[in-house]
């Protein structure tokens, strides 16, 4: 097992057993350099534009990855890491000629960053969540969500919007 899943497994089973304890010192985990290795393979792997920086996926290879990270490294742990704007594109409502909707396009530095803070905290998140909460959550597609309904109602269930013994959502 890889040391970022380590470190998440270890968060999440601390949350899951003590609900209460808070974690006010996750920021040093951000800068890890696993964590911020598997925050830009995972950026990478979704692609995506190039933010107002222009500097797009192959930039940064050219640039060198290591660099790269090392350099965003330096700035979160000396304090002087501050986030770029966004780029805004228009794009098509699909379904609507002529009707675009606005996207923000973060720079990729800014991507690995918000990817390294979702791998720290997301396990603390995960472990307070109920077994039937399916929206936003990693592994788990609306799909997946509307089994369990059917599955609920095929077992005698007619209501939705909790988890206890009489509705499933």
């Amino acid at each position: 097992m890889g040391a970022t899943r380590k470190l998440q497994r270890t968060l999440y089973r601390t949350a899951k057993q003590q609900p209460g304890r808070r974690f006010p010192y996750l920021y040093d985990k951000i800068y890890r350099q696993d964590v911020l290795e598997e925050a830009w393979r995972r950026v990478r792997q979704n692609g995506g534009a190039a933010g107002v920086d222009q500097m797009d996926m192959e930039e940064v290879v050219r640039y060198g990855e290591e660099r790269f990270l090392t350099e965003i490294r330096e700035e979160l742990i000396t304090g002087i890491y501050r986030s770029q704007h966004v780029r805004r594109v228009h794009i098509p409502k699909p379904g609507q000629p002529g009707k675009t909707r606005p996207l923000g396009i973060p720079t990729v530095k800014d991507r690995v960053v918000q990817m390294a803070t979702k791998i720290v905290i997301e396990p603390l998140f995960e472990a307070d969540f109920k077994p039937c909460s399916y929206g936003f959550r990693p592994e788990r597609t609306p799909r997946m969500a509307l089994n369990a309904i059917m599955t609920s109602f095929r077992e005698g269930y007619h209501h939705v919007g909790g988890c206890g013994p009489e509705v499933l959502f």
